[in-house]
């Protein structure tokens, strides 16, 4: 940082004291570079396991009505069976569940159980975190005591001009323990041990589920993909992003035994993977750019090497573009894709739920992504048409997810970058599956459809009463979090098309039609109330909702009324 820079001409010399959830190291590394801030970590919020709320409810009532039925009376049993799968249409969890029209009783059953089991296994959000107070679900657990206490404690000592401790930062839900109790100033992975041999392991765990998911869905190998990395990710998960990458193109790191530094690559002979190798292409964040260009720069080793090899080209299609560029393979082997330096984001933050049109968001995606990075130093150069051959070419997109805090719904990057990809893939005339990698128990990885993953979530936790009762205790604030849920669903329906109009009917329902929250909404803030109407009749509009009732339009056109 030098003294021309806006952080240093604004702040100097002041201390900045600023309480950071411990959740999110990536974001509190750019403070601390950025401001020189002392970043007290608090806790995030509480979360909780649920039951199933409103048609996931009353079908798994049904199904336990049927598993009590099972062997005791055929007739009955055929009938439950029948209204099982009745029922699961009426809802939409049938096209959630992946029901076909050709499925047999038994398997539309089995579908239909394991999605229920799926729904059920989602920890949600019962409320916010309040700093310096332990949340009433976990007065008994001594670490969030102390939490409470400590985060108290490190803010009067911060502004005592005091010493605050240091202390680790990373997602106490996904078993990082060693953060608590919360309080201390903010550390994070020492970048030259990423990926770690855990997440390398970890890694290959949420590969090979990526692999069997594609084999599922299609009967083939995914030939290439496009994976997305962000910062905050590979430093709270020890760079298993990373990890995963390289697992799908067959490679694995080489760590100094004595430091547990990483030191170079090692790719494993095609007879070891027992499979052929992925094409994988990274589109890295601008956070990741800056704090990790020798991940960048072993990643390009990795693609430059895994080219090099000679093997067949339905075995390495590295090598197979290699071989096809004339003797021009650096621009040719290009994967690690990102904004300009100094630039951040999708590139079309701005332009969601502004009436742009899906061609006019894939394009300012495709625009945004307009550098190739790699190299000794990682460093980026401008690639015209580079990323946008690599989207045309990808079997699928790859979004991992790793914070059992935090969704798809909670934060404006997933949907611009999800729904950047989807638009920019469909304007070159691609539709690639959209799949996201659920790795909040690393152990047991998940990939799922974005469809699918999205239903999952309003369903266990948009419209659960739980969730909303949690953020009903918080006034404005909670109300706000409900808006946001509803404008990144309709940003995923804008680019995506991933978003079927039962969701929305669901949102509806339980935001603006059900009495309580709606009135919650117009007393404690008009303005998400307002926001919440806009963004849905925006998709009514728009022709992405088609409501199940004729009169949705005036009555949000009266809700909209309604607000001061």
């Amino acid at each position: 940082m030098t003294s021309s820079c806006f952080p240093e001409a604004v702040v100097g010399p002041l201390p900045v004291i600023y309480p950071f959830i411990v959740s999110n190291p990536g974001e509190a590394t750019q403070a601390k570079r950025r401001i020189a801030a002392v970043t007290i970590g608090h806790l995030p919020p509480p979360l909780v396991r649920t039951g199933l709320a409103g048609g996931a409810r009353e079908l798994e009532r049904l199904v336990d009505e049927y598993a009590q039925a099972d062997g005791l009376d055929r007739r009955r049993r055929e009938r439950l069976a029948r209204l099982i799968v009745e029922t699961a249409e009426r809802t939409g969890l049938a096209h959630e569940a992946g029901l076909g029209d050709d499925f047999g009783p038994d398997e539309a059953l089995r579908r239909i159980d394991a999605w229920l089991c799926d729904l059920k296994d989602l920890a949600i959000k019962d409320g916010l975190h309040i700093y310096g107070r332990a949340p009433a679900s976990d007065e008994a657990d001594p670490s969030w005591q102390a939490s409470a206490a400590a985060e108290r404690s490190a803010l009067i000592a911060a502004l005592d001009g005091r010493r605050v401790a240091p202390g680790p930062a990373g997602a106490p839900a996904r078993g990082r323990r060693d953060v608590l109790p919360t309080g201390r100033n903010l550390f994070t992975a020492d970048p030259r041990m990423l990926p770690t041999p855990t997440a390398m392991d970890f890694g290959r765990l949420a590969a090979d589920e990526v692999i069997r998911n594609h084999l599922q869905t299609h009967g083939e190998m995914p030939r290439a993909l496009v994976i997305d990395l962000w910062g905050s990710a590979t430093l709270r998960t020890g760079g298993e992003e990373i990890a995963q990458g390289l697992a799908l193109m067959g490679c694995r790191p080489i760590w100094d035994h004595a430091t547990g530094r990483v030191t170079g690559i090692e790719v494993l002979p095609a007879a070891t993977i027992g499979r052929p190798r992925v094409d994988v292409t990274w589109r890295i964040s601008g956070l990741f750019r800056d704090l990790f260009p020798a991940q960048i720069a072993l990643i390009d080793a990795a693609v430059r090497t895994v080219a090099a090899r000679e093997e067949p080209n339905d075995d390495n299609p590295l090598a197979a573009a290699r071989r096809s560029s004339g003797g021009n393979g650096a621009p040719a082997l290009a994967r690690i894709f990102g904004t300009a330096p100094g630039a951040y984001g999708a590139g079309i933050e701005d332009l969601l739920g502004r009436g742009s049109d899906r061609d006019t968001l894939g394009a300012g995606y495709l625009a945004a992504t307009s550098h190739a990075y790699g190299g000794a130093d990682g460093g980026g150069t401008p690639v015209p048409g580079g990323f946008a051959a690599r989207v045309a070419s990808a079997d699928l997109l790859l979004h991992p997810g790793d914070d059992p805090g935090r969704d798809l719904l909670e934060g404006a990057e997933d949907a611009a970058f999800i729904g950047g990809f989807a638009a920019a893939a469909a304007a070159l005339g691609r539709t690639p599956d959209l799949i996201m990698l659920d790795v909040t128990d690393p152990q047991r990885p998940r990939a799922r459809p974005l469809g699918a993953a999205l239903a999952r979530i309003v369903r266990g936790r948009a419209v659960n009463p739980r969730f909303i009762a949690g953020l009903m205790r918080h006034g404005p604030r909670g109300a706000a979090e409900l808006a946001e849920t509803v404008d990144r669903l309709v940003a995923f329906a804008e680019t995506t098309g991933a978003v079927p109009s039962a969701l929305l009917d669901l949102v509806h329902e339980t935001y603006l039609a059900d009495p309580r929250v709606r009135d919650f909404l117009l007393l404690e803030n008009p303005a998400a109330a307002r926001a919440i109407a806009a963004r849905l009749d925006a998709a009514r509009r728009k022709g992405l909702w088609h409501p199940r009732r004729n009169d949705i339009g005036a009555d949000l056109l009266t809700f909209a009324a309604e607000v001061p």
